[in-house]
């Protein structure tokens, strides 16, 4: 078994006190009745310190929002019933959940009978704002009534074809510069990768900027996408650092960074942050 310092690498922005109770590289018991106390709840303060962000002025709005796949239960005849869910965390949450600890959970409602698809859903809102300390949206869907429309890839300009050389896979945002001429335009890439910063595992992304103010230099842009290859960090924490890069070194009037994961575990992860209100369609890319 690695040691917690082996586990951990280098990472030094996260409250590892917190990480090392959490499920996350360790072998678990799948319980399949139902188990509120396993979610596992972090603190989203301790990694915004380190980009300067106090829990009172955040510098942007947004949501972390989580599709499920392998939600399943029994009703009041033993019969299964499986159903999709979508849940919405505001950003605003004192914490996150850990996506293994999610996943446990889920996993317990498999051989728990309900009355109702409307009871798993109140069950669901109770105990995920009572872990994350903010109210959060929670809906289920049988698969008959789903309705989740694929889309290829992100609109805007595509970096992935430009021609860079690239050779740095830690954070750089130096990359990040500007031309003089004001635009109001859309990037997106699908070569952000990030790491579990506790099992080293890989976590794949596409990532959307859309911005207005001076244009952001597009190669650069898309080195200091390809920089976060080796970078260990929660989605919602990668999608934070990324936007107050963003706001830092090119200082957009308007700004909305998009990330969407793709799934493990039955479980995706698709974080956004703006410094203005963004209506979101939550729509499934390909690779998910």
């Amino acid at each position: 078994m690695p040691s917690d310092e082996t586990l951990f690498g280098s990472v030094d922005n996260l409250n590892c006190q917190q990480i090392l109770h959490s499920p996350l590289g360790k072998k678990n018991e799948y319980i399949s009745h139902y188990q509120p106390d396993l979610l596992f709840p972090i603190e989203r303060q301790a990694q915004r310190q380190q980009l300067g962000i106090t829990a009172n002025a955040l510098p942007f709005q947004g949501n972390d929002v989580w599709n499920a796949y392998e939600l399943s239960w029994l009703n009041t005849q033993g019969k299964p019933m499986i159903a999709m869910a979508e849940f919405i965390f505001p950003c605003t949450s004192s914490h996150l959940i850990e996506s293994k600890s999610f996943k446990l959970y889920l996993n317990s409602f498999n051989n728990t009978q309900f009355d109702s698809m409307e009871a798993v859903q109140a069950i669901l809102v109770r105990d995920l704002t009572k872990a994350t300390g903010t109210a959060v949206f929670v809906q289920i869907q049988t698969l008959a009534n789903v309705c989740m429309e694929l889309q290829r890839s992100f609109s805007g300009i595509c970096l992935d074809e430009l021609a860079v050389t690239c050779d740095t896979y830690s954070v750089t945002p130096a990359y990040l510069q500007t031309e003089n001429q004001l635009v109001t335009e859309s990037l997106y890439s699908d070569l952000l990768k990030s790491n579990c910063p506790v099992t080293g595992q890989p976590d794949w992304a596409s990532v959307q900027i859309a911005y207005t103010g001076k244009q952001i230099q597009h190669a650069g842009l898309l080195k200091y996408i390809v920089s976060y290859r080796n970078h260990q960090e929660f989605h919602e924490q990668c999608v934070e650092t990324i936007f107050c890069d963003i706001q830092r070194y090119c200082q957009p009037e308007k700004l909305c960074v998009f990330a969407r994961y793709m799934r493990r575990g039955g479980l995706d992860i698709n974080p956004y942050r703006a410094n203005y209100p963004v209506k979101l369609v939550n729509q499934r890319l390909w690779r998910q």
